[in-house]
């Protein structure tokens, strides 16, 4: 659509001078409640609701001045959340993270992991899990790691 095109063209230098990523751009004109345009931002780093605020008056400012979007619309930005998934060739950017793996080979036996990202090498990664009272490290080969995300330690 072209609405979004632009949409992104607008934010997508912005947002990255800011810390942030443009992970989606969608324009919805026909909700229950009106036409919506929906931001969904990412970095690294867990985003707060002060982020959310922040980047928010920022890119209302951007598309108030290039108006790529030619009627009223309502903005919704957000995040990918706490458990966000993980591009596979992005693995190492979370190192140190607490990840969920699913396996497309089983390892033995168990198609979820989850633990500590402690390496990540071209053909494997290790990951710490813990399995009862002790700490754990896992060689997993990365061909047989189907998808990862983020996941919270309990």
């Amino acid at each position: 659509m072209i609405e979004e095109e632009k949409v992104k063209k607008a934010l997508l230098e912005p947002l990255n001078q800011l810390g942030y990523e443009l992970y989606e751009a969608t324009f919805k004109p026909t909700t229950k409640d009106g036409p919506k345009l929906e931001i969904i931002i990412d970095r690294i780093e867990p985003i707060s609701l002060d982020d959310i605020v922040k980047v928010s008056e920022v890119i209302s400012e951007i598309l108030d001045k290039e108006d790529p979007i030619e009627r009223a619309y309502t903005l919704d930005v957000s995040s990918l959340g706490a458990e966000k998934p993980i591009a596979l060739e992005k693995l190492d950017r979370y190192i140190t993270h607490y990840i969920n793996l699913h396996l497309s080979n089983p390892y033995k036996g168990e198609n979820y992991l989850e633990g500590e990202l402690k390496d990540v090498g071209e053909q494997e990664i290790i990951l710490i899990v813990k399995d009862k009272a002790r700490k754990k490290e896992l060689t997993i080969n990365r061909s047989d790691i189907d998808r990862a995300r983020l996941a919270i330690r309990f």
